[in-house]
């Protein structure tokens, strides 16, 4: 299924045109410089083709007939190659690479020997000649080549053209004979169902963070326990070699490390890639940039032009029940979107999730995670991306970011398809939030946020559980947990308000993970402390300690005659999130009495 959508995506793009897409026996390499050589064989210059437009030179990117692939075994590209290939040199000075690049240096003379001597070409007589004349053992050839162009890739132009010599016309006749000259033995392909020859190594895929920079595999069979029927790798699972060429060159195209890539995204240790599937080019496009903003919207770092905003209100207007072809972006609702998270296993990649549903689908799913989300006061100001949401999973130290490195793989990908599928929250997303809250005492709002989404996608999804979240404080909640958390954030109000700004930590600091997970021995020393605290707010802010002492009672009169012994997890994501409401809402009538320090308000 992955590799037929791939497949198929493949042919659409390259119907389409598609820049930067290669043709079958092509593929785009790094490529740092050129060697210029006249008609005669000899060297004239060496060309440096790096890509200057950033801070340091890089490879540039070209199209150049598709490599070989190989790991220890000796076989040369054609047309181009790394310098211990096409001059035999290499920077390392141990006698075992000298050696081997003597050998590879060999065989790339007797490839191209071998596929050139029949063309009158004057290009690929020139490289014949070039290769005839060169010799990595004379020092004085040897030094014409720069030292930092030592182990780079080489591409070859004859002097006096712009075009290289893999541009040539000749070469395309070239390449259709050599790779149908691979086999001659056919089998049905599992993508096409076409009589093909059979791929024995699947192509390499590269661009997933994590895995090894000189690609890995989707699809491998490199030990004997892997194989069945004595049929020896790709045979396995036999893909014709177009067809792989095909989902790997497309696979790596949306891939890319590209500004301009908007159907790539990092979630975690998972690579993800998405694309639409729509007979109208403009319907896939604007499918693509749509699904791609929902996924991963932009961050208050980034400069607001006013489609953030759109964007919140079309997923507000899509959960109420609006049509999305009424939102005014040219998008059809059934147009097929598919997403793949890749994630790096060894030499191999594993598949995280793999999602294919309708744009309609896939923008209602996203509508109900946001509405999940959603509290009031609004905790974010641009909606919180998944790879954002993750974040909060992760220890909060002060005065450096969350690592998303440390975030838990299998989570990561619990929650993205429960964002994309509708499905319930993975439960360890709560047990993993109320452990943080707990140890590095960051009560954030986003945390909060995740807690609601998970008892409030929970409660809609069972109708056996008829507890409903409340968005906003709800002053008639009768939860525990709760009433709990309300209550622990009014003791905090008036502890701030007795001792203002000079308070180094707060009960927060101190006994929230305590208070939500065993309050009965907790909430009476709490309410002991807090009579000193009000009998101090009574001097100077009476009217505040008149409400603070009011809302306090209110609380305590909708609690049972005593306090849990303990709280389960479920009770202690109700307590996060009334200790949220609860704060927010002290903050909003007392702000300038409760004297909180900068960054405290959520």
């Amino acid at each position: 299924m992955i590799l037929t959508a791939l497949n198929n995506y493949y042919e659409r793009l390259s119907d389409q045109g598609i820049e930067g897409l290669p043709p079958y026996g092509y593929s785009n390499e790094s490529i740092s410089y050129c060697l210029q050589i006249d008609t005669e064989g000899n060297l004239i210059d060496v060309i440096p083709l790096l890509d200057t437009s950033g801070k340091k030179p890089r490879p540039s990117v070209r199209m150049v007939p598709s490599p070989p692939k190989r790991a220890s075994n000796i076989s040369p590209c054609f047309l181009w190659d790394k310098t211990s290939y096409v001059l035999g040199l290499t920077a390392s000075d141990k006698e075992k690479d000298l050696a081997r690049a003597k050998q590879t240096y060999q065989a790339f003379k007797e490839y191209h020997q071998q596929w050139l001597a029949d063309y009158e070409d004057e290009g690929m007589n020139a490289l014949l000649c070039f290769l005839e004349k060169w010799s990595p053992e004379d020092d004085c050839m040897a030094a014409k080549i720069p030292s930092e162009a030592i182990d780079t890739n080489i591409v070859f132009r004859l002097d006096g053209e712009s075009k290289f010599l893999h541009q040539r016309p000749v070469v395309q006749k070239i390449r259709t004979l050599q790779l149908s000259l691979d086999s001659t033995d056919v089998t049905p392909c599992l993508i096409t169902g076409d009589n093909s020859v059979i791929t024995d190594l699947h192509p390499s895929i590269r661009g997933v963070n994590g895995a090894q920079s000189s690609g890995a595999s989707l699809v491998s069979f490199n030990q004997n326990s892997f194989e069945s029927y004595g049929k020896k790798q790709g045979q396995n699972a036999p893909v014709s070699n177009k067809a792989a060429f095909a989902y790997g060159t497309v696979l790596n195209y949306l891939l890319r490390r590209d500004e301009s890539n908007k159907q790539r995204l990092q979630l975690g240790d998972t690579t993800v890639v998405f694309w639409a599937e729509s007979d109208v080019l403009e319907e896939a496009e604007n499918a693509d940039d749509f699904i791609g903003f929902c996924l991963s919207p932009k961050t208050e770092a980034d400069e607001d032009d006013g489609q953030i905003t759109a964007l919140s209100e079309d997923l507000i207007q899509v959960a109420k029940g609006r049509p999305i072809e009424e939102l005014g972006r040219g998008l059809n609702p059934e147009t097929r979107i598919y997403i793949l998270g890749l994630a790096p296993n060894a030499a191999r990649l594993s598949i995280r999730f793999w999602q294919v549903n309708t744009l309609e689908h896939f923008t209602r799913c996203l509508s109900a995670h946001y509405q999940d989300l959603y509290l009031d006061p609004q905790p974010w100001k641009n909606l919180p991306a998944i790879w954002r949401l993750l974040s909060e999973t992760v220890p909060h130290r002060a005065g450096s970011k969350p690592k998303l490195d440390d975030v838990s793989p299998q989570l990561a990908g619990e929650l993205t398809r429960a964002v994309l599928t509708g499905r319930r929250y993975p439960r360890s997303l709560l047990t993993n939030l109320i452990m943080r809250m707990r140890a590095d005492g960051d009560i954030s709002s986003l945390r909060v946020a995740l807690c609601k989404a998970v008892l409030a996608r929970e409660s809609r999804l069972n109708s056996q559980n008829d507890k409903e979240i409340p968005v906003s404080l709800d002053t008639d909640n009768k939860d525990p947990g709760y009433l709990l958390g309300r209550l622990f954030s009014s003791l905090e109000s008036a502890q701030r308000a007795a001792l203002g700004k000079g308070i180094n930590a707060t009960i927060k600091d101190r006994f929230y993970g305590a208070a939500s997970a065993t309050p009965a021995p907790i909430f009476p020393m709490l309410l002991r402390n807090t009579q000193n605290h009000f009998s101090k707010i009574r001097k100077t802010k009476g009217g505040l300690a008149v409400s603070l002492e009011k809302q306090i009672g209110e609380i305590i009169d909708k609690l049972a005659a005593s306090f849990p012994k303990t709280l389960g997890i479920e009770e202690q994501g109700r307590f996060a999130i009334g200790y949220y409401h609860q704060r927010n809402e002290n903050f909003k009538k007392h702000e300038p009495e409760l004297e909180l320090e900068e960054g405290d308000s959520e």
